[in-house]
């Protein structure tokens, strides 16, 4: 067998990188679940992973990071959504309609589910996990507020972006929190992804209207 080629030596390398990082990943978000995040240590999670303690810490930088790891594939998304946008298309329209497509595509950090639910829970008994969603939430509307700017030539700190993007992560939160609720109260999938799709929508119009007369709406 001939040695691998300089140009597939990258490939393996980012592929056990990251195969690495998701097992330890899994493994912490088992124990969180079963035990709860404040009463698991990061030493823990890396015997869980078989690694070291130090292989942890190369791929995150702090124990919740594991929990929430899938915070910058959520960003990528939402940039690449706007970056690539048919320019018939208003951003806000754009938004709205990516929405759509996670669900129909299933994405991970979208579904209404029995395994999902112990997602939000596990969040819901931690002060810290709260206090790190709530801080995501906030990086991600910046993230959004400078891809919408970017996506129709205008200044990076604008300040509609700024108003767009905090009103589309306020109403794709209370969309998120409101499917999650139905689904405890009914175990009913469907009804939950209706639900968040619905108070999406309704929430777009009222984006709409207030980012009348620019560029976003």
């Amino acid at each position: 067998m001939s040695p691998p080629s300089t140009s597939e030596l990258p490939d393996r390398r980012t592929r056990k990188r990251l195969a690495t990082r998701r097992a330890i990943s899994l493994a912490a978000d088992r124990l969180f679940r079963e035990r709860g995040f404040e009463h698991v240590t990061v030493d823990e999670i890396a015997a869980a992973a078989d690694v070291g303690r130090m292989t942890v810490f190369n791929h995150f930088a702090r124990k919740e990071d594991m929990f929430f790891d899938r915070d910058e594939e959520g960003r990528e998304i939402l940039r690449n959504a706007l970056r690539q946008r048919d320019p018939d298309i208003s951003p806000v329209e754009t938004l709205r309609l990516l929405a759509h497509q996670l669900v129909v595509e299933q994405a991970p950090f979208l579904q209404f589910s029995a395994a999902s639910q112990g997602f939000v829970q596990t969040v819901e008994r931690s002060e810290t996990l709260k206090a790190r969603a709530r801080a995501i939430r906030d990086e991600l509307a910046k993230v959004v507020a400078v891809a919408l700017a970017e996506c129709v030539g205008r200044d990076p700190a604008d300040t509609d972006a700024d108003l767009a993007a905090g009103l589309l992560l306020a109403t794709w939160t209370v969309a998120f929190l409101q499917a999650h609720s139905a689904f405890r109260q009914n175990g009913d999938t469907e009804e939950a992804r209706a639900i968040f799709l619905a108070l999406v929508d309704k929430g777009t119009i009222g984006l709409k209207a207030a980012m009348a007369g620019t560029p976003y709406a």
